[in-house]
């Protein structure tokens, strides 16, 4: 497993990009309210993404069981939608709804990846319930994460939070690395398994990674819709998704897709 470490250059160019991304969510996460349509926040996040003279990281991405390239410059999941949401004028978000979204750019040819999780209106309190503790499992993954630590270790802590609370960790969809291209050597999954174990890897300076937890309400088992790319719970109860872009530093590690106060 070839891992790329990143230069203090590059790092700043994956900051650049990770404050395009930070800026995106932002905002969808202020105009996002019931009666708006996912196309809308779709289209907000094109606009934005151009302005800053980026590129939409998903628009054009192939699956390698669909054919069909990704439509959208953001994923837009809706309740027991997982991840891979496609846009969609037809999708009319309700008071009540949560909203996944995952969105990515290219800038100066390096990428930043982020989601969260956006309430609509008024939510129920197990909804809310799902959405603190996904935050707090990237959370905790943030916390943990330094130079010489074992990524299994980190998994762990993620994996036994968020079980912890009755949830339950999706276990077909993982993080990865991140660089000059969306999906980089290694995977970067939530939980501890047998393959994590036999390929687990031990974090240094430089490394990039993309950390997202899946947090489900209900079972973790998934699957994929007939359009080749919205994965949804197979019981029908919400999921919850949140993503950072992380770089190891010297004394833990940075988030380059956090959005900057003031």
């Amino acid at each position: 497993m070839a891992i790329t470490l990143r230069s203090t250059r590059e790092i700043e160019l994956m900051r650049k990009a990770g404050a395009v991304v930070a800026g995106v969510l932002s905002k969808l996460q202020e105009i996002a309210g019931p009666g708006m349509t996912t196309a809308d926040l779709d289209a907000v996040a094109f606009e934005m993404t151009a302005g800053a003279g980026a590129q939409a990281l998903f628009k054009g991405v192939r699956s390698p069981q669909n054919r069909r390239p990704f439509p959208g410059a953001i994923c837009a999941s809706i309740n027991e939608q997982v991840v891979h949401g496609i846009p969609s004028p037809e999708a009319v978000l309700k008071d009540g709804d949560i909203l996944s979204v995952d969105f990515g750019v290219r800038l100066d040819g390096y990428c930043g990846d982020a989601a969260v999780t956006i309430p609509i209106g008024e939510i129920s309190q197990q909804r809310r319930a799902l959405i603190e503790a996904t935050m707090q499992v990237l959370d905790i993954a943030i916390a943990n994460c330094g130079p010489f630590v074992k990524w299994s270790q980190v998994a762990g802590k993620m994996q036994q939070y968020a079980e912890s609370l009755g949830f339950s960790v999706v276990r077909d969809f993982v993080g990865h690395g991140i660089g000059r291209e969306m999906h980089e050597e290694p995977r970067v999954p939530n939980f501890v398994s047998n393959d994590l174990l036999a390929n687990d890897f031990v974090l240094e300076r430089g490394m990039v990674l993309a950390v997202e937890p899946m947090i489900n309400a209900g079972a973790a088992d998934v699957k994929t819709l007939k359009n080749g790319w919205t994965v949804v719970t197979r019981d029908g109860k919400c999921s919850a998704h949140f993503e950072h872009t992380i770089v190891i530093m010297d004394n833990g590690c940075e988030v380059l897709t956090k959005k900057e106060s003031g």
